[in-house]
């Protein structure tokens, strides 16, 4: 689905990304972890073309995304914090996004499933943090995208609305698309992710499935598998 080749990328003085290769499979779930200051999300913003990188080439689906545009179209995006005009009601920005990406989409399930009936007339200001991030969630997963991505997907959600989100990406998988998320919840990467990705420093130290990891570094539990990643190379 996703092939990086030699990816680059520095703020200044700061090598954010240093030269990764990496193979995302389609149809599975991939978690990227890593410590603050990884790279995870530079990376990620490179996978949507928000970032341009320094060197190296992003494929998708066999087709380099440099200069290109349409491909996002192909991508559904639920970042950790989504900024949006804080005086349009919730049914004006779907309506907005609607708009902008000019695909057929039925949202009201979504809507049902997340309670947000009541909140549709509201002003996106008076919203609490939780209640924005389940219109995130809609907003990312009412399109028919063959890739999602998910930045802490979970951020203020409550618990009912956690256990929704889980259920819809299981789904989602089950139609045969590739999801990649990050997160610091160990919980969430054990119950639901195929593959992992362990970013330190700009670079992958592993890929591979959760037994894998385990058995390598940890058997106990991934935390202390991750744990085990940072003492080894001196970063605890």
């Amino acid at each position: 689905m996703i092939t990086i080749h030699g990816l680059k990328k520095a703020f200044n003085s700061n090598e954010v990304l240093k030269g990764i290769e990496l193979e995302i499979t389609a149809g599975k779930i991939t978690a990227i972890l890593g410590p603050n200051g990884s790279g995870k999300t530079t990376l990620i913003k490179s996978i949507l073309g928000m970032v341009i990188p320094d060197e190296g080439d992003i494929l998708i689906r066999q087709k380099n995304i440099k200069n290109q545009w349409n491909y996002r179209n192909e991508i559904s995006y639920l970042p950790q914090i989504a900024r949006f005009p804080e005086n349009l009601r919730v049914t004006e920005l779907i309506s907005m996004i609607k708009d902008l990406r000019a695909e057929s989409t039925d949202e009201s399930h979504l809507i049902e499933i997340f309670g947000l009936e009541e909140y549709l007339e509201k002003k996106l200001r008076n919203l609490s943090g939780g209640t924005r991030q389940k219109v995130n969630v809609v907003l990312a997963f009412m399109y028919d995208s063959p890739l999602i991505i998910m930045d802490e997907p979970t951020a203020g959600l409550d618990p009912v609305a956690l256990l929704h989100l889980k259920a819809l990406i299981i789904s989602e998988q089950a139609k045969g698309k590739t999801l990649l998320f990050t997160t610091h919840i160990m919980g969430l990467v054990e119950e639901l992710a195929d593959e992992i990705i362990f970013l330190l420093e700009g670079k992958i130290y592993f890929k591979g499935e959760l037994e894998e990891m385990k058995s390598k570094y940890d058997p106990a539990s991934l935390e202390k598998s991750i744990a085990m990643i940072l003492e080894k190379e001196d970063y605890a």
